[in-house]
Formats: structure tokens, sequence, C-alpha cells
């Protein structure tokens, strides 16, 4: 399995079977869209989803329970960072790929109850914003969600970048790095070839590709 980041909260995931890309709303920010031949597209927002061509994709674009090309996906409603408390016009995404558990939240409220997190389950890899500004949570919001999930790899998305056109500038990645008193692992792509997860946590900076 193979993890590319594209920009802002999207990047791809390759695996045996399928191409899955989530989160794609790069056109609206300036970016190359990643949508070409993907075989699921996962957004976490339906907002994300506008004025887009899927093509053959299977879209997920909510809470349910999924099964295609091998992967199956969990997405659970949550609360979107600027919704009303009893509001949840957000999911967060549980995908299992073998015996790899997968977590993706997108722009959501910085708290999940016991009962979502129940429902997400063991977490190996997190993918989470950090940027906040009002567009998404912050550092110190990912970082508490982090301590609540517990997952063995992290990989942040959504901070400042020259590339990406964000309609609110974004906090820089290093306020996230700096408050998890982590130093990130640099990679253009992130492959596992194996389920073997290391026993600290490890943060990956993923380039831009």
């Amino acid at each position: 399995m193979e993890f590319q980041f594209k920009g802002a909260n999207c990047l791809t995931l390759q695996t045996k079977k399928a191409k899955i890309v989530i989160d794609d709303n790069l056109k609206e920010l300036g970016v190359a869209s990643s949508q070409v031949k993907a075989d699921i597209a996962i957004y976490t927002s339906k907002e994300l989803i506008k004025n887009h061509d899927h093509g053959e994709s299977f879209v997920i674009e909510g809470p349910g329970e999924y099964e295609i090309s091998e992967v199956s996906v969990k997405g659970v409603a949550a609360r979107a960072h600027i919704d009303e408390e009893s509001a949840h016009n957000a999911t967060v995404y549980r995908l299992a790929v073998g015996s790899t558990m997968i977590c993706i939240v997108g722009h959501i409220f910085p708290k999940l109850s016991d009962e979502q997190l129940e429902q997400l389950g063991m977490i190996d890899i997190l993918i989470i914003p950090v940027g906040g500004n009002g567009y998404t949570m912050d550092a110190v919001g990912a970082e508490k969600l982090i301590k609540k999930i517990d997952p063995k790899i992290v990989i942040p998305t959504h901070y400042d970048d020259k590339g990406v056109n964000y309609e609110v500038p974004q906090a820089p990645l290093d306020e996230f790095i700096k408050l998890m008193a982590v130093t990130p692992e640099k990679v253009d792509k992130l492959k596992f070839k194996t389920d073997i997860f290391p026993e600290n946590l490890v943060v990956y900076q993923l380039e831009r590709s």
C-alpha cells in the first residue's frame, strides 16, 4: 500500500486492488485534480464534492458501511468544524485494508465522543488536518484528538503551502510538529509492505506530489 500527498486534505492511497482518492477539491485551490482513474473517491464533507466529474469512481460521501475492491470503509457522522454542537455535517472514515486500519479525519470539531471512538476502533494510521484559522482544526485540537485515537502513525495535512490557494491562510506545519515534540520523517511517498508498526508514535511529513 502506498500513500501520496496531493495538497490540502487530499491524498491518494494505492492498494493491490484499488486507487483511492481522499478529499479532492484541488481544482478550487489552484492545484491539479487527483481524480483521474480513481476507483474510489472519498469525501469527509459534501461541501468538497461540488462540481466534480468522478467518471466511473465509486463515490463515498457520508456515514455508512461500504465494501469495494477488498477495502472495507466505515463512515461515522461527526460535527463539522463550523457546525453547531447538535449538527453532524462531516464524516470520519475508517478504512480496513487487510489488517491495517486507517482513519481519515476531515474538517471536524476536534472532539469525538466515546461512542464515535468506539465505532472507529483501533487505528494504525491517522490522516488529520492541522492548519486551523477557522478553516479546520488547529495544532492544539489535532494533538488532543491524536491522544484520544492513539494511532501508531500520523500523517498531517491541510497546512500552509505556497502552492495551494487556500480561502483562509493556514498555519505552518512547524506549529504542529513543535506541539507534538517529534521529529517528522520526511518522505516523497509512504509505502507499507507489512502490518508491523512502530512501538512509539511516528509522524510522517509527505511531500506534495
